[in-house]
């Protein structure tokens, strides 16, 4: 069964026959919210709204833990993470789709890892390769069938948010080799990793990233709306074509 994050811009899945929601505890306290149970194009899926259903939970207080952990206890096979971030590179304007590679991680504090009592041996997991690969390749196979434009590649910088990013802090992650910014890839991807559950991600270019392009002297608010409503459709439809697949 396919899990599906969704984050802003993606709170509900509007095509999904709903078939229950399901409150979940989990040894790690509650996730953003229950689990919705459905058929998207006569496949079973499950949602789950990375913010709360009502968008309520900022980036840095996730339970990411529980939100895994609850997954995995629904016995997913894997996991496709949407969310919106903000374009560094020059061709990831507002309203493009990627789908990132590599990740360099910037946020603290957060639960980062399911294996850290001290009563049982250390766990080291490789993650060279953050995101898997075939389901990689599924989401870009799925995005060509749909007619959706979705890039191939980026590097995704996790910051910790809930505010945006200074100009500065933009420079220096693009030196870093960055080209979106984001603020809840990570620990998603390492503990869905943890867990030995295949994860990849959908990326929405809300806005150009600080200082850049028409962000150069503020992010403007209003325009990033309009944005993420027309490009979650598309997100939506190579969903669609991911499960019809």
């Amino acid at each position: 069964m396919l899990a599906i994050i969704g984050g802003s811009g993606l709170t509900q899945l509007a095509s999904l026959d709903l078939i229950r929601r399901e409150v979940v505890r989990t040894p790690y306290g509650e996730p953003s919210g229950a689990l919705t149970f459905g058929r998207l194009c006569h496949k079973p899926v499950v949602f789950l709204a990375r913010h709360g259903y009502g968008h309520t939970i900022p980036p840095h207080r996730v339970n990411y833990q529980a939100n895994l952990w609850a997954l995995h206890q629904a016995k997913v096979d894997a996991i496709i993470s949407v969310a919106s971030v903000g374009g560094i590179r020059a061709d990831l304007c507002p309203g493009s789709l990627v789908v990132p590679n590599q990740i360099i991680d910037y946020t603290w504090g957060r639960k980062s890892t399911f294996h850290e009592n001290f009563d049982e041996a250390v766990v080291h997991i490789d993650f060279t390769e953050p995101y898997d690969l075939a389901l990689r390749q599924r989401i870009l196979a799925a995005a060509a069938a749909a007619g959706e434009k979705v890039a191939d590649g980026a590097v995704y910088g996790a910051t910790q948010g809930p505010r945006l990013e200074t100009a500065a802090e933009i420079n220096r992650l693009e030196r870093d080799g960055c080209d979106v910014v984001g603020m809840t890839g990570m620990p998603e991807a390492a503990l869905a990793r943890e867990l030995g559950i295949p994860y990849a991600a959908i990326n929405v270019i809300a806005n150009f990233a600080a200082g850049r392009a028409g962000s150069a002297s503020g992010i403007c608010f209003d325009s990033i709306d309009t944005v993420l409503r027309e490009a979650m459709g598309r997100v939506r439809h190579v969903l669609d074509h991911i499960c019809e697949a």
